[in-house]
Parts: C-alpha cells; structure tokens; sequence
C-alpha cells in the first residue's frame, strides 16, 4: 500500500510502520483499560506490536491522521485461514480510537480502506470480538454493516488473568 490518502475530515489512513510502535502500544494500553479494565504488560505489549509491525505475516496495522499529522485511531489485522472457505479471514484486532475523535468517521475511514485491501488479498470475511458489555463498540460495528454471528467465543489465556482481585 503506498502512502497515505485523504479521506473525510482530512483523516489520511496509512499502514503503520515501525516508527509508530509508541503510538499503537499507547493505542492498545488505553484500549486495553478501557473495554476490558485490564492494565497491560507495557515491555510484553511493545514486544508484540513490534513483531507485528517486523513480521507482514503476523498481520498490520493501520493508523488514521490528521491533516496537522496526529494519531487519531488504529485498526490492526491478523490473519485466519478457513479450510471451508478456501479463503482467510481477517480479523480486526486491536481497534482504538481516541475519544476526541469518536464518532466522527475516523473507524469508518479504517474499515472502509480494510474493505478496499480485502479485494486485492483473497479475503473471504472479515470478523472481529467485542467485549460483551461494551455496547458502544457493538453499535459502532453494526453501523459499520458487520453482524454478530451465532459462534461464542472460548479461550485459555496464558497470559493475561481477568480475575478480579477478591478472586485471585
């Protein structure tokens, strides 16, 4: 992808490079607090936004700007292959947007140059999570035309413990 490119509200949306790393760890330490109330590993988080942005088949990220240059929001992507599909799904992963900025086209710009990629990558869906109590990100997606699917989601998380501290 070259450069970046105008969009609405002088939003420019370009894949982030390596030069971004602070940009998109502070990006996933607000988003991470935020959504879900979970403060972040920082030195574990840049190692892995690094890989990301070292490693194009790890997934990347995009980042919207302003005219003026500044970080307005993030949206990254990571890959699934679909056997039944004969496709990969790209999965939105670490979307952020700061607050001054919400509501105000900036995740749209992002998805919206998602869905132009896709075309040229054998994309055959795009899928994400959303926490489910954080309502205003769910309604942000359907807006953005994305359905809520009949799958739950399950994990063993090795690393991150969502216990509260009465329950550790």
């Amino acid at each position: 992808m070259s450069g970046a490119r105008p969009y609405d509200g002088g939003m420019h949306i370009r894949r982030a490079r390596l030069t971004d790393l602070q940009t998109i760890v502070e990006f996933n330490a607000l988003l991470a607090s935020e959504s879900e109330g979970v403060k972040l590993d920082l030195d574990r988080l840049r190692a892995g936004v690094a890989t990301v942005l070292q490693d194009a088949t790890r997934g990347f990220y995009l980042l919207a700007e302003t005219d003026a240059g500044e970080p307005a929001g993030q949206l990254g992507l990571t890959f699934e292959w679909s056997d039944w599909r004969n496709g990969v799904f790209w999965w939105l992963q670490s979307v952020y947007v700061r607050p001054e900025y919400r509501r105000k086209g900036v995740l749209r710009a992002l998805y919206d140059r998602i869905l132009e990629m896709s075309t040229d990558h054998g994309v055959c869906g795009i899928r994400l999570y959303v926490e489910r109590e954080n309502r205003a990100a769910q309604d942000a997606y359907r807006r953005l035309g994305l359905e809520q699917t009949v799958f739950h989601m399950y994990e063993n998380d090795f690393v991150i413990d969502r216990r509260t501290p009465e329950e550790r």
